[in-house]
């Protein structure tokens, strides 16, 4: 059996700069000291690797920390404007295209109708997007990260199949990078979105799972702080999931999957039926808001259908912590209630007893999480779970 080969000079200082730069802009503010004792590098390494991003830009020194008996210690943080991110979502009614920060914070952005482009018109669409929003940055980006509904070859910047744009073996990525001269990272628009959460959220746990329910619904996963993608990168497809093989046609072509009970369309076409005439979702949000019966019944019961089906991914993975987003949040707390109550029905007892449902947002989490995935990417970053250790940096020496 071969011996596994050791590790350059120059592979080792890459994982170092990437340990100091993850442990920095995750520990903020930190001292040169903190940051030896997160990583287990030695002081001496630490500052090397620091005095390279301090030259670079990636890091700035802010001041002092209070002294523990000796010198103060001199604090560093990455400010979020060190690099700019261009994150974009090719979404089935918009393309939308932002210049973010490295603290997810959205700077400027455009968004254009997509509903009825497909094919090259459609890829036309995407450059013109982004090159827009690029000439806004006011300085160089990092790179583009991209969001997109269908199966993505994430590793080959492909997209294997986009139903809602004919998209089939698109080499998106390879288009881009040739194009605009940046690197260009994709992911399937759910699988990007749990990232937003995952990096730039407040509570970063190892496991996460986001349920994206708008148009479509898809989900999203991070497993022992890894983004899961599954063997053939379509990890996540729950929204063709048959749920009623009696049910409605599906835009996949079958009959009854879970899109077709507990997306937007479907609540907007039950609501419209019962109503006898075209609802929009600005109505029946209003509606659901004003709390009228048939509104909340029939969120009610899009929420127990998208439970239903959740209730097997708490049994089977027993992630603790789901995150419902899209545009099904904007019904707010009765309709996650619904969602929960029905996955807690599904599944096992012990194991939904300590499952928690909370909401996400309802606008730009693809743009958001394909700027983390850039970033993640892009700097190397492997970003550890928050409080695992404490917070440190003030008071060291």
């Amino acid at each position: 059996m071969e011996r596994p080969a050791r590790a350059t000079n120059r592979e080792t200082r890459e994982h170092n700069e990437r340990l100091v730069l993850a442990t920095i802009y995750d520990r903020s503010p930190i001292s040169r000291a903190g940051v030896a004792r997160l990583t287990g590098l030695t002081r001496t390494s630490v500052s090397d690797v620091v005095e390279g991003l301090l030259a670079s830009g990636m890091c700035r020194e802010i001041g002092h920390g209070p002294s523990t008996g000796g010198k103060a210690p001199i604090l560093i943080e990455v400010p979020g404007d060190a690099r700019l991110l261009v994150g974009v979502d090719l979404g089935d009614q918009a393309f939308t295209a932002a210049i973010v920060n490295l603290r997810g914070s959205i700077l400027q952005r455009v968004d254009v109708p997509s509903e009825n482009a497909d094919g090259d018109e459609a890829l036309r669409l995407a450059v013109d997007v982004i090159e827009r929003v690029m000439g806004l940055a006011g300085g160089p980006a990092l790179g583009v990260g991209i969001g997109v509904p269908g199966l993505i070859d994430a590793r080959a910047g492909m997209i294997i199949q986009s139903v809602a744009r004919d998209w089939r073996m698109l080499a998106l990525g390879r288009i881009l990078e040739d194009h605009l001269g940046l690197p260009v990272y994709l992911a399937n628009d759910c699988q990007a979105a749990v990232l937003a959460e995952h990096v730039f959220g407040a509570t970063r746990g190892p496991n996460l799972i986001m349920v994206k329910a708008g148009r479509g619904i898809g989900a999203g996963f991070v497993i022992n702080g890894e983004p899961f993608l599954g063997d053939g990168y379509g990890a996540g497809e729950i929204g063709h999931t048959v749920v009623d093989p009696c049910g409605r046609t599906c835009r996949c072509g079958r009959r009854g999957c879970l899109e077709t009970v507990a997306s937007v369309p479907a609540v907007l076409g039950d609501l419209s039926d019962r109503i006898g005439r075209p609802v929009s979702l600005g109505e029946a949000l209003d509606r659901h808001q004003r709390r009228e019966p048939l509104a909340l019944e029939v969120v009610r019961r899009a929420g127990e259908q998208l439970g239903s089906a959740l209730g097997g991914l708490v049994d089977a993975l027993h992630v603790r912590r789901f995150v419902l987003a899209g545009a099904m949040a904007a019904f707010g707390e009765p309709w996650m209630e619904a969602v929960a109550s029905a996955a807690s029905d599904r599944a096992l007892s012990a194991l939904a007893a300590d499952t928690t449902f909370e909401l996400g947002g309802v606008e730009d989490v693809v743009v958001l999480g394909a700027s983390a995935l850039l970033m993640t990417r892009e700097l190397g970053l492997t970003l550890h779970p928050h409080g695992l250790p404490e917070r440190e940096g003030v008071g060291e020496r």
